[in-house]
């Protein structure tokens, strides 16, 4: 298989200086072949272990000796490094021995261990771990690692990343956003089946123990073809032949190695406001679509994946937003809410086409939740516009305009 494209991604390496201004131990985590490797990797003069290979796993077997063994920045440099923090100088930049990057660090016996000695034995250094799931994935994480880490959960190729990759926004939808497929002249099924295979021997038996293959796959895929839609674990384990409690585990995996986005419903007491059931979402539109057999795409299906676009948006900022869902009994919906404390609740509806923006979902929000902005995101748009549509006051925006 073809290596992942070395393309810049400078918003991502903006994301792991901001979290070294704040903690020691930047983790990247996200799906395998997001390009993580490659963002790693353009941190030059870095010093580099793939913990996949048995002779790093030794050479961490006593972390205190490997940390030790790097050698500490010249004072000038390490002064050249706190001018860095403060002025957002390009990652690239750092200076030689500055950074240790433990990929896949998830590969370690006791990676919690290897990266808290780390941070304590050597503040010096900024160290980035990468891992396909969460700090908190299985039991080899036994420290959380509080006030030592900052976490950067890496996203598919943005929409603002698509000019560097000079790709449009079809066929982001078509193609997906892992950065090989989005630049390859044909979406590769075999690439998808590859893909599943390993994430299941690899993430998913491998640290979660999970036995049951075929049927934990077949929930997998029931949920991409269902991207965004609501779900019951009654329903799914119907449909998997699981029991209940096995969904639950199965679908806490997905989300915890980040390849469903499990978003709740918000509501503020209302009778009339769903309360219970999500909304989930697949990681990637590429995979949506292969599940789904589009060779091309119909409007609707443009619609329906522009939205996991802009949710990725939001999950990619630097402040973890709190994303939300809202609908009511009449089955007037929001597509995205996001609170922003003391009553006040943006509300976003994602449109493919902005001249078919309407306001009955805003109006029944707002008739609930009167505090806070109304956005209608259009992949379009050139710049932000106000417009009152039925009396309800909508800026209508690009998808940058949300940061």
């Amino acid at each position: 298989m073809a290596p992942e494209p070395d393309i810049a991604r400078p918003f991502w390496l903006a994301r792991l200086e901001a979290s070294w201004a704040a903690a020691p131990v930047a983790w990247l985590s996200g799906p395998r072949r997001l390009g993580k490797t490659t963002i790693a990797r353009a941190l030059s003069g870095a010093t580099y272990v793939n913990c996949d290979l048995p002779s790093a796993q030794r050479r961490l077997e006593d972390p205190e000796s490997f940390f030790a063994s790097i050698p500490v920045a010249a004072p000038a440099a390490s002064a050249r490094r706190t001018a860095t923090a403060r002025s957002a100088k390009p990652a690239a930049t750092r200076d030689p021995a500055s950074v240790v990057i433990l990929d896949e660090v998830h590969r370690l016996a006791d990676p919690s261990m290897a990266l808290k000695i780390g941070a304590d034995t050597r503040p010096d250094l900024r160290i980035l771990a990468t891992g396909s799931s969460t700090l908190a994935a299985t039991q080899k994480f036994r420290d959380s690692l509080a006030g030592r880490k900052r976490e950067v959960a890496l996203q598919p190729v943005l929409f603002d990343e698509l000019e560097d990759f000079g790709a449009s926004i079809e066929r982001r939808l078509l193609h997906g956003g892992m950065p090989q497929m989005l630049l390859a002249r044909e979406p590769d099924p075999e690439f998808f089946n590859e893909w599943l295979d390993s994430f299941f021997a690899r993430d998913i038996a491998e640290l979660f123990r999970i036995e049951r293959r075929r049927e934990f796959l077949l929930l997998f895929r029931l949920l991409l073809r269902q991207n965004g839609g609501q779900a019951t674990v009654v329903d799914l384990a119907t449909r998997c032949g699981a029991t209940r409690p096995t969904v639950m585990n199965w679908l806490e995996a997905l989300e915890v190695t980040q390849v469903i986005r499990v978003i709740r419903p918000y509501h503020g007491g209302a009778d009339a406001e769903l309360t219970k059931l999500p909304r989930i979402y697949a990681f990637d539109t590429g995979f949506v679509a292969h599940e789904n057999g589009w060779t091309e795409l119909r409007p609707e299906e443009h619609g329906q994946l522009w939205e996991n676009l802009v949710l990725e948006h939001l999950l990619s900022r630097p402040t973890r937003l709190e994303v939300h869902y809202w609908r009511d009994k009449q089955r007037r919906e929001v597509d995205f809410v996001v609170p922003r404390g003391r009553g006040v609740v943006d509300a976003i509806e994602c449109k493919w086409d902005a001249r078919r923006a309407a306001s009955e979902g805003f109006k029944a929000f707002r008739a609930l939740h009167p505090k806070g902005r109304n956005f209608v995101v259009a992949p379009r748009v050139a710049q932000s516009t106000e417009r009152t549509i039925d009396g309800i006051g909508v800026t209508v925006c690009p998808l940058g305009a949300l940061a």
